[in-house]
């Protein structure tokens, strides 16, 4: 049924113009009673519905007040409404159930007599519903709420057990359904935020009788009133919450809880496909961390229901935000193949991105991003300058891996000419700030660096650990230590306690480049009790925090520890601290590397030569190892040089601005009599070594 009409109101067949109520098997035309109302005699009219459909005053006055409804005439129907005496019907409907509702013994006889009693109900509370319904449209809202309401406190009095799910009128179970879905709308638009959840967990924890459709829509309504409505939702009363059931904590689980159920209900086939659940299920659980579940509710999807390249699409989205960029890569490959969907812009946005964090796959991210740029065209223009920011970061990755100075200085001067551009086109953008920023740094352009790295923290407000990171290394590469530690201590009075972990790592690197040791090995202790807590305070999951951006694990504390006490020769105390970040991470490049420093200072030429090849067999690019073993065998004479010059020209690949790197180079072509190479060598590792910071730039990305 619906709003304000029911199947008892019919037209004439002598006179389409002219309507016939139908009650109990008895038939009406309305002219009369129209006549009657317009002429404003409300009693009158009254009147004649009583005596021409034998109604009583509240069934007369319901009927009557639907008439002006459907007429219209809001305010008229609003009038005869207020005549109603809600409590006085309940009562004797009341009355009524509890004698006629028809048992199994006597069904048939009493079955007729039940109809008409349900009947009469719904006459009644269809009225105050519509009553409601016309307070609404006079900008009433807590007025109509509260009379909506008393529709559904009446079902409860005359069912006391519910409604039941046999011999129940369509049209009054219509009436319930309008109801119980109406209320909570109206509570919302009233502004009365506490009262429609609790209209909504009534709506779905009564009994009512709803249908499936229905019962969807009530879900689907509360569950985005959850996500986006802005109010935090109590969890629900203990009245309500069976014991060993699951209850939600907070209006995310709650939101989760009741999207899923509705994608259950999909999957089964209890109500129709609605593709915007899934939309809305995916941003809930991207909230929390918990993308992995949304590619279980995909899988779950029958064949046919979402289109193949959606899925796919949706798929990779869960798979990346899972962290797993493989499985993800490999689905938008299948989703962007030339006989799929190859020019789908959001496609090849996350195709690039996903390219762009591996060195291996940069020169495959550029392809994507370049299609992102030449497809980015009418309604998605605005995403071309995030093609170009993606092009300029795989562009960067791929200079890395650049196989000679000419081609690495071409991908750099391309990388920093598309972050340009894309910043022309998206003015005071803060990613390509900080990207740029990045960029001058790697390229030891600190200057330049410096500046997009304050207007970085300008753009933000200084609400972002990155830019205060950024900064401080740039004044580091500087050898500006003070001013470094002075940004540093200001990042710490704006940072949570939880979130402190790289600002104190760094701040014990700057104690160290100033050579106050016993103050940096004070900050590690520290930021070690600091991480201990965090991984206490999230119990047996204390791993969680550790793979997130921007936190530091208790790894890399021992780590620190043991190789500033290795600097100090403190070698038990490094011993013990090496030991501990074993236990942590066994298999670890940076834990031989530190392990060759120890035996080679304390003269142990050979195991500290095992232990960088263990390092280089376990990570074949970390840098570090590769100068160390060059550095070793170009003391081992000449017939080593040219191992020692291969190891370092290796490393000067992948690291192009390691001073040590340099320097090493510089002594082995100096020993093989090669003196103007080596006085270049040892003037870039000069000028390189006065612009190393206290950490990679690379770690900020």
């Amino acid at each position: 049924m619906s709003e304000g009409e029911s199947p008892d109101w019919t037209q004439f067949e002598g006179d389409p113009s002219v309507r016939q109520v139908s009650v109990n098997g008895v038939c009406m035309r309305t002219n009369i009673v129209e006549a009657k109302l317009d002429e404003g005699n409300i009693q009158e009219a009254e009147s004649a519905l009583r005596d021409g459909l034998s109604l009583n005053f509240e069934e007369a006055r319901a009927l009557l007040g639907k008439l002006e409804y459907q007429r219209g005439n809001v305010e008229g129907a609003l009038r005869v409404f207020d005549g109603i005496d809600l409590q006085a019907a309940i009562q004797r409907m009341q009355h009524s159930f509890s004698d006629k509702q028809p048992s199994k013994k006597s069904r048939s006889r009493n079955e007729a007599v039940y109809a008409v009693s349900q009947h009469a109900t719904n006459v009644v509370l269809e009225a105050i519903y519509l009553k409601a319904k016309s307070l609404q449209k006079l900008g009433k809202l807590t007025e109509a709420a509260q009379e909506c309401k008393s529709v559904l406190d009446a079902v409860e009095k005359i069912f006391d057990n519910g409604i039941p799910d046999v011999m129940v009128e369509n049209k009054l179970q219509d009436t319930v359904s309008h109801a119980v879905e109406l209320l909570p709308e109206l509570w919302k638009l009233a502004g009365c935020y506490s009262e429609a959840i609790s209209a909504y967990r009534r709506a779905l924890l009564s009994q009512w009788n709803l249908d499936n459709e229905c019962c969807a829509r009530i879900q689907k309504a509360f569950a985005l009133f959850l996500l986006y409505g802005g109010v935090e939702a109590n969890p629900p009363s203990l009245a309500v919450q069976v014991d060993g059931s699951y209850v939600p904590k907070n209006n995310l689980e709650e939101a989760i809880l009741l999207l899923m159920i509705l994608m259950r209900k999909f999957h089964l086939g209890n109500t129709n496909w609605d593709p915007s659940v899934m939309e809305h299920l995916s941003f809930a659980l991207s909230l929390c961390s918990q993308t992995s579940v949304m590619v279980k509710q995909l899988e779950e999807i029958m064949p046919g229901v979402v289109h193949r390249n959606d899925r796919w699409k949706a798929l990779a989205l869960s798979f990346s935000g899972d962290g797993l960029n493989k499985s993800a890569l490999d689905l938008l490959r299948k989703s962007l193949h030339q006989h799929e969907d190859p020019d789908d812009v959001m496609s090849l946005l996350l195709a690039a991105k996903i390219c762009s964090e591996d060195v291996l796959l940069a020169s495959e991210g550029m392809k994507y991003a370049q299609r992102v740029i030449e497809n980015a065209r009418e309604s998605k223009a605005h995403l071309k300058g995030v093609g170009l920011r993606l092009l300029g970061l795989c562009l960067g990755k791929q200079a890395k891996i650049s196989s000679s100075d000419l081609e690495r200085s071409r991908f750099q001067s391309e990388a920093l000419k598309s972050f340009e551009n894309a910043l022309g086109l998206e003015h005071g953008n803060a990613d390509l700030i900080f990207d740029l920023g990045v960029q001058y740094a790697e390229h030891r352009n600190l200057d330049a660096a410096l500046r997009y790295a304050e207007q970085y923290i300008e753009a933000t407000g200084g609400s972002t650990l990155r830019g205060w990171r950024l900064l401080a290394l740039v004044l580091s590469a500087q050898q500006r230590f003070s001013k470094a530690e002075v940004v540093i201590d200001a990042a710490l009075d704006e940072t949570a306690k939880w979130d402190q972990g790289p600002l104190l790592r760094m701040k014990a690197k700057l104690k160290i480049s100033q050579l106050r040791h016993m103050d940096a090995i004070e900050t590690y202790r520290y930021l070690l009790a600091l991480v201990q807590a965090q991984r206490k305070s999230y119990g047996s999951l204390g791993s969680a925090p550790q793979v997130e951006d921007d936190k530091i694990n208790e790894y890399e504390v021992w780590h620190g520890l043991a190789k500033l006490y290795s600097s100090l020769s403190h070698w038990k105390d490094a011993e013990i601290c090496l030991q501990k970040a074993s236990a942590l991470k066994e298999y670890s490049a940076e834990i031989l590397h530190t392990e060759g420093l120890m035996h080679e200072k304390q003269g142990h030429l050979e195991e500290a030569l095992a232990a960088y090849i263990n390092a280089i067999l376990l990570e074949p690019t970390y840098v570090p190892c590769k100068i160390l073993i060059g550095a070793v065998f170009s003391k081992m004479g000449s017939k080593m040089s040219p191992v020692a010059r291969s190891l370092l020209s290796d490393a000067l690949r992948i690291e192009p601005t390691n001073a040590m790197a340099w320097y090493y180079l510089g002594k082995v072509h100096k020993d093989d009599g090669r003196i103007s190479d080596a006085v270049d060598c040892f003037q870039a590792a000069s000028m390189l070594e006065e612009s190393v910071p206290i950490e990679s730039f690379s770690s900020l990305l």
